[in-house]
């Protein structure tokens, strides 16, 4: 062998065994909590101070940091807004997960740092357009209509729509109020509003935190077209006994959480006493609601049992009354019973799964009395399955795979013209299987791909399609532009029987879409540009088209019984979204609006549908004086919603008893003939809400005192015209509000 063979040889060596020794690496997880509760931090920052990598906690309070040279003394800094920064020295093992439990400290911090909440600010390639995360402190910041409350909060972010004060109902990028999926700890919930739709059955007491996609989800979230609300609950303080009660206008609430052996267990309560407040949501009409809400979750953890492993148990209850002492009215009542197991587990390779089981069910009934309403009963039954497994790279690549299994139920029992009962009931089994990978090795580029198959549907359509691929993307061009985009396609098999021409609508029961009609298809196309100028100036701009197809509707003009109870139309909505955030101070400003267009077509004709708002504009400020003491404030701007208008009437006989003394009565009463539908405009819509808030401690008892004014200038919003006369009905008029917490 010559010399320079042998020299090469040697040389190629070292550079093998430097690559090798380079290649002890170890992967870093852990999980932050506080250190009062035990309960998890979403959405914290953690930071290898020497190699200037991190991440963030999810929503369970776990992060994991891949390729970590092991055998090196390091410094982790732990950071979470309202909790003291912590620095703790780590060490890691070659090729193995080393766990690290994390507690903080709470401390009392300046608003300044509260843009932190929510935002994952050293992983700049994350794909998460169109995603906004949300925990119980951004809902508490914010003005309350009577009393916090997630769905009218939502209303404040860009893109969400809502029909104005009387509704907790959110409309999101043009998308109909049932193509919103809501999730209680991974549980659908069919129908998440108290009092005709007032206010959010979901309790804040109960949350953590939520996540909210306003459109590009990605391929282990279905089921719906426009947006997904994915609520997870607190698991209840590990340390110590607590209880908290609450006192508002409306309702009267109570929780209660501990320890229990390896675990903890959380209840909340929450009842209607007064309907007085609700008169001021329905222009002084009193209306007899009376509703609850209950939940409860309990957890389980024991390394002796099952090392990782982490098992829940929870459950959520509640129903509506509104019951009329007068028997020519009409009453309706509706409940939600939810229940679930989930079994997660983590192991000594960075892999995470999970393990549920849940069940679903809503029941609304109207009872006609002596009305002349005929009766309906809607049951909806859903049991389901679900395991996921998602695994972390070294190179810090993701890929996630999933079993998805649905057993649905729903029936809508009416009575037709002559009293006889009728019942559209149906039941099917949807099987997904998704996968997605997570492309994030690369600093400047992330990218998630995934495809969502339904090896079977709801329907037994033939033609009904079964793939659902998604894309989302991120580049980053240096450290403070990054452009985003995601394209998808999502699939529906649910309606809801929806009355377009009412101002409220008290009753929407579910279906699944008959067998002659394709499930409803929407495809997605975001694009965006965020601009981190700093931690304190956070600028995100995002544009928009959906075009949704096969949305099925009541046939209006059905007049045989061979003819179809639904038809379909299609819909198509477009715009671009502003959002920014500045702090200063003591002082944050917040400033969302958004452009929006969006249309249905109905046998080659196009219109607005109800909730098609041109201009939203909401402005928000945060001050902190210090000692406890809070203000808010929100002036909110819609330009006019549209409806239809009333173009003349006529003198319209009715003859409710023939048999009687008609002819000596004049049975005439003013018929409306209205216009093209949803062609008129509705006068522009503004208000501004202020909110002060002082907390007080006496030894160990805590006490909340938020004091609300509701629109301060008294601005007489319309909210529809009376057909029947042609009267003008407003908003809410000025409304001061006071809320009272007391925790030991």
């Amino acid at each position: 062998m010559s010399l320079k063979k042998l020299l090469f040889l040697i040389l190629l060596l070292f550079i093998f065994r430097t690559i090798s020794n380079g290649q002890e690496f170890g992967t870093l997880r852990g999980l932050v909590t506080d250190s009062t509760t035990s309960e998890a931090l979403a959405y914290g920052n953690v930071f290898v101070k020497e190699l200037r990598i991190g991440a963030s906690t999810d929503s369970r309070g776990y992060f994991i940091i891949p390729s970590i040279p092991a055998n090196k003394n390091f410094v982790l800094i732990v950071s979470y807004v309202g909790y003291r920064t912590k620095e703790i020295p780590i060490r890691l093992s070659p090729n193995k997960v080393t766990q690290y439990n994390i507690e903080l400290i709470p401390a009392s911090v300046q608003l300044q740092t509260i843009e932190k909440i929510g935002e994952k600010v050293i992983e700049k390639n994350e794909t998460d357009i169109s995603l906004q995360r949300l925990v119980v402190r951004d809902l508490e910041a914010l003005p309350k209509g009577v009393e916090t409350d997630l769905f009218r909060s939502l209303q404040y972010l860009p893109g969400v729509q809502s029909t104005g004060d009387v509704s907790a109902r959110f409309y999101v990028r043009g998308g109909a109020s049932n193509q919103n999926l809501v999730l209680i700890d991974g549980i659908t919930l069919y129908n998440p509003f108290h009092a005709l739709g007032l206010f959010s059955v979901v309790d804040p007491d109960m949350i953590n935190n939520a996540e909210f996609y306003k459109g590009g989800f990605s391929a282990d979230l279905g089921g719906r077209l426009s947006s997904v609300l994915n609520i997870n609950t607190k698991d209840g303080n590990k340390n110590r006994l607590g209880a908290k009660v609450t006192l508002s206008f409306l309702t009267g609430k109570a929780l209660v959480e501990g320890p229990i052996p390896n675990g903890s267990f959380i209840m909340t309560g929450r009842k209607s006493y007064s309907n007085q407040i609700i008169k001021k949501f329905l222009n002084e009409r009193n209306t007899p609601v009376d509703f609850y809400d209950f939940s409860f979750k309990a957890n389980y953890s024991n390394p002796d049992f099952i090392e990782g492993a982490k098992f829940l148990v929870n459950g959520f209850f509640s129903g509506d009354n509104i019951t009329n002492k007068d028997p020519r009215i009409e009453d309706f009542n509706w409940s939600n019973n939810l229940l679930g197991f989930k079994w997660f587990q983590v192991g000594d390779s960075p892999l995470f799964y999970e393990l549920g089981f849940s069940f679903s069910n809503f029941n609304g009934k109207v009872l006609p009395k002596s009305s002349n309403i005929r009766s309906r009963n809607n049951k909806v039954e859903d049991l389901g399955v679900q395991m996921d497994f998602t695994y972390m790279f070294d190179n810090r690549n993701e890929i996630g795979v999933g079993f998805h299994i649905k057993e649905l139920r729903t029936e809508l029992f009416l009575e037709n013209s002559l009293g006889l009962p009728i019942n559209l009931g149906k039941s099917g089994t949807n099987i997904t299987f998704y996968t997605k990978y997570k492309f994030l090795q690369w600093d400047q580029l992330g990218l998630d791909a995934g495809i969502r198959y339904n090896l079977s549907n709801l329907s037994r359509n033939p033609n009904a399609f079964n793939m659902e691929p998604r894309l989302n993307l991120t580049f980053r061009i240096n450290s403070i532009i990054s452009i985003k985009g995601a394209w998808g396609i999502y699939k529906q098999e649910l309606t809801t029987i929806t009355n377009e021409n009412e101002v409220i609508n008290i009753f929407e029961p579910w279906l699944i879409i008959p067998d002659y009609l394709l499930p409803s298809k929407s495809t997605h196309y975001i694009g965006g540009i965020k601009f981190d100028f700093s931690e304190n100036f956070v600028v995100d701009l995002e544009t928009y088209y959906k075009k949704t197809n096969d949305v099925p509707i009541i046939n209006q003009d059905k007049t045989f019984s061979n003819q179809p109870d639904f038809i379909t139309t299609d819909n198509e909505a477009y715009g671009a979204e502003f959002f920014s955030r500045i702090s200063l101070g003591a002082f944050r400003f917040t400033t969302s609006y958004s452009f929006a267009h969006s249309y249905r077509e109905l046998n080659n004709k196009r219109y607005y549908p109800k909730y098609d708002i041109r201009h939203s504009l909401n402005l928000i400020l945060e001050i902190d004086f210090g000692n406890e003491w809070s203000f808010n404030s929100a002036w909110i701007y819609n330009s006019g919603l549209p409806f239809t208008q009333i173009v003349g009437y006529y003198d319209k006989y009715y003859f409710e008893n023939f048999f009687g003394n008609w002819f000596e009565n004049d049975s005439r009463r003013p018929y409306a003939v209205l216009g093209v539908q949803n062609l008129g405009r509705l006068p522009q819509y503004h208000r501004l809400d202020l909110n002060l808030s002082k907390k007080l401690n006496f030894y160990d008892y805590n006490f909340t005192v938020d004091f609300s004014i509701i629109n301060v200038y008294n601005r007489k919003n319309i909210f529809y015209f009376k057909r029947d006369s042609g009267e003008r009905v407003n908003m809410l008029p000025i409304l001061p509000t006071l809320t009272v917490k007391f925790e030991i």
